[in-house]
């Protein structure tokens, strides 16, 4: 369910729209950290989830409105089962056209310094949430999408402009720095050479660790060595799923598949046989 890999993500964006908008739902493949040159909204409808946002980390339910600024490297870190969300993406071009005030001019920064989640006034919700679903309706054109689209991302902003705060964690100068190290060396970053490389004893980096992003060093290891293997396995299966695994950092096919299955809720051999 998650990446540590940095991307710079081009979406696939037709040329008559200003952006974009799609319902997403919970997804059983990596969801890669990333970047892209669109600003984006999120407005959660259904479920939980946890969103890492360049070095904070935020836990986040229906009714909460996040946006992701083209500098922010994010991405949904886990979901629930029922998780699921509006996302709308949108080109500068338009913001640049739609945003003629100085509160929404806002829009067309590169990052947002305050917390890019909050939880929106219940009646806000339900008027941007029927506005989006409106939008979304088979045979929108273009024009009356473009149109929208601007619409809806001038009246989300005023949304969480009006909406309370959410609760933030900055990540502990150690945490990020053991997070980053287990991301350039899934294979065979051992924990103790982590938190000495961190600064602190492996015992209370742990317990750090656990506390600011809610796993486990092991458990982070494992969900950055899976989805090292999604990515050199999907990419055109030029490996074995063995070697895929094995290159990604397991010692054995017993522990890549156990933790496959414990992550991904499906088995390998599914997870296979959805892609042929």
């Amino acid at each position: 369910m998650l990446s540590f890999f940095v991307v710079r993500a081009r979406l696939q964006i037709p040329s008559n729209q200003e952006g974009a908008l799609w319902r997403y739902a919970h997804a059983a493949s990596a969801n890669r950290r990333h970047t892209h040159a669109e600003l984006e909204l999120n407005l959660v409808t259904h479920g939980y989830g946890t969103y890492f946002v360049g070095a904070r980390r935020y836990r986040i339910r229906r009714g909460d409105l996040i946006w992701l600024f083209p500098a922010q490297e994010h991405v949904l870190f886990e979901q629930s089962a029922d998780f699921s969300m509006w996302v709308a993406v949108f080109r500068r071009k338009s913001i640049r056209a739609a945003a003629t005030t100085e509160a929404s001019r806002a829009l067309l920064q590169k990052d947002l310094e305050t917390g890019a989640s909050r939880r929106l006034l219940g009646d806000d919700m339900q008027r941007l949430e029927v506005l989006l679903r409106e939008l979304s309706a088979d045979g929108t054109g273009p024009d009356v999408l473009n149109a929208g689209l601007r619409y809806a991302m001038l009246l989300a902003w005023q949304s969480f402009e009006r909406a309370t705060g959410m609760g933030t964690h900055d990540l502990h100068p150690a945490v990020e720095r053991a997070a980053k190290l287990l991301r350039e060396d899934p294979e065979t970053a051992s924990l103790p050479r982590i938190a000495r490389r961190s600064g602190l004893s492996a015992a209370r980096l742990s317990r750090l660790f656990k506390a600011q992003t809610g796993y486990a060093l092991t458990d982070f290891r494992s969900r950055v060595r899976l989805d090292r293997f999604l990515e050199l396995y999907g990419a055109g299966h030029r490996l074995s799923m063995l070697d895929a695994a094995l290159s990604a950092g397991f010692g054995s096919y017993p522990q890549f598949h156990r933790v496959f299955t414990r992550i991904m809720g499906r088995s390998p051999r599914d997870y296979r046989r959805d892609l042929e």
